[in-house]
């Protein structure tokens, strides 16, 4: 019997190209204007193997539509289509017990391909309901875009949302890590617990054993009192571990545990703590590298990436940051009781040529400096070039690798020697003067920062020059 497939979309362009290309395949199709049409025709022709519906449509939208379809038909494959994609709506149908979320405009190839997927499965084999649960989007206003990357990572938090899984999410400083994990914690049944975050980077590492797991009064010198950890802060909720490349080795061996435990002690403490905490980790490195180098866990990166998000940069997307300046400048204008500046043709132009090395981050504090700035209320390219100006200066990304490849290149070809030496000399020098320089001269900080002991950092100072003593 050929199986039957439902289209429940208000776009009559729609209904008909997707109905042609399923008739092609080979299914009988019908097509409806309405969610109550298709809940009709529901009640006098009995189920269809598969049905397409679209989420803004007049009447029951189709979010509507999917839960009372869920309702009389929990085992109905729904695939869910809008052209209004974002975290909230994929998410929702996801949550809603969506089989497959379809970003218009979309191939029709890869939705007959979705088709015929969906009616091989075994029967039975259903997706399963999951609970609905309210969450504030006050994040979602922010983790925006509408490039196929961005689509993906929309898709991807929706389906994860409801999984108790351990996710990495990677991406450039700036792109928007810690937003995924947000928005990961919000579509999620833990959203009514606590969301509990820490840039493992910023605290430092003789401290961070404490902010993790917290400590006993008179643990240590200073410790007046019981001071409780970020795990257990975040019982029953998420708990969001940035820069999580940076953590000491000794540090990550108790983080193993935890994660495989559930349980640890706190610092100076005999009593056992029990948590229930879904830890999401994020890094801008390159994890795989830092484990052959000997400095991550192996078997803590296979604990934390069981799945992994990646964050695009925003140089990759260029189609996405006309619409984040404008919910910027949205944003500044409500925060300074003002007109929302808007974006002259040539203001996108410029906007878009920028490499934007600091991501979204970058673009947000652009946007401020232009409300709080730019004296019209339209902006053009010189309120870009402007607010660039006075930009202070960018975050270095991935992009040095590129450039030092051509100057050894250029070297070589000029018959330079010693390059070896020249170059890890001079790359050694950058990174113990920068160290030194972020932590104040404090060189057991600074150490730990570069993954180097102590001793190391002060035996390398001093062919750079630096043997006076510095403050710890």
């Amino acid at each position: 019997m050929t199986p039957c497939i439902w289209i429940v979309d208000d776009d009559r362009s729609i209904r008909f190209v997707l109905s042609a290309a399923l008739r092609q395949a080979g299914y009988a199709v019908e097509a409806f204007e309405s969610a109550g049409d298709a809940l009709d025709a529901l009640d006098s022709r009995g189920a269809p193997a598969l049905l397409f519906t679209d989420v803004r449509m007049p009447g029951d939208n189709g979010l509507v539509l999917l839960d009372k379809l869920k309702q009389r038909l929990p085992a109905l494959p729904v695939v869910v289509m809008s052209a209004y994609t974002d975290v909230a709506s994929t998410a929702g149908a996801f949550r809603g017990g969506a089989h497959e979320f379809l970003s218009k405009p979309f191939d029709l190839d890869e939705a007959v391909a979705l088709a015929e997927r969906t009616l091989q499965r075994p029967a039975g084999d259903a997706v399963a309901d999951t609970a609905s649960s309210e969450g504030g989007d006050v994040e979602a206003d922010r983790l925006v875009g509408d490039t196929p990357a961005m689509r993906q990572l929309f898709r991807a938090i929706g389906r994860l949302a409801q999984a108790p899984l351990s996710v990495l999410v990677t991406g450039e400083t700036g792109t928007g890590k810690e937003l995924v994990a947000r928005a990961l914690h919000r579509e999620s049944p833990r959203a009514q617990r606590p969301f509990v975050a820490l840039n493992t980077a910023a605290v430092p590492a003789e401290l961070l054993e404490s902010e993790l797991f917290g400590h006993e009064a008179g643990a240590f010198t200073g410790a007046q009192r019981r001071h409780v950890g970020r795990f257990e802060q975040a019982d029953g909720g998420t708990l969001f571990l940035d820069e999580i490349g940076d953590m000491p080795l000794p540090l990550q061996t108790r983080l193993l545990r935890v994660l495989a435990e559930g349980e640890f002690f706190r610092v100076g403490g005999r009593e056992l703590i029990r948590v229930d905490v879904r830890v999401i980790a994020a890094t801008h490195q390159d994890l795989q590298v830092r484990v052959a180098d000997g400095r991550f866990r192996e078997d803590l990166l296979h604990r934390l990436d069981v799945v992994r998000l990646h964050v695009p940069p925003l140089r990759e997307r260029g189609d996405d940051i006309q619409r984040l300046a404008e919910r910027f400048l949205a944003l500044a204008a409500r925060r300074f009781d003002a007109p929302a500046k808007q974006l002259g043709p040539d203001a996108v132009a410029r906007l878009r040529a920028h490499p934007w090395p600091g991501n979204v981050r970058e673009l947000e504090n652009l946007c401020w400096r232009m409300a709080a700035l730019a004296p019209g209320d339209r902006l053009d390219a010189d309120d870009v070039e402007a607010a660039l100006g006075s930009a202070p200066p960018a975050r270095a990304t991935g992009d040095w690798a590129s450039g030092l490849d051509a100057w050894v290149r250029s070297q070589l070809s000029e018959g330079a020697g010693d390059l070896h030496g020249t170059v890890v000399g001079r790359v050694e020098r950058i990174l113990l003067e920068a160290a030194l320089a972020h932590t104040g001269g404090r060189r057991a900080e600074a150490a730990a920062r570069l993954g180097l002991g102590r001793n190391t950092l002060t035996r390398k100072l001093k062919p750079a020059g630096r043997g006076r003593r510095t403050s710890d």
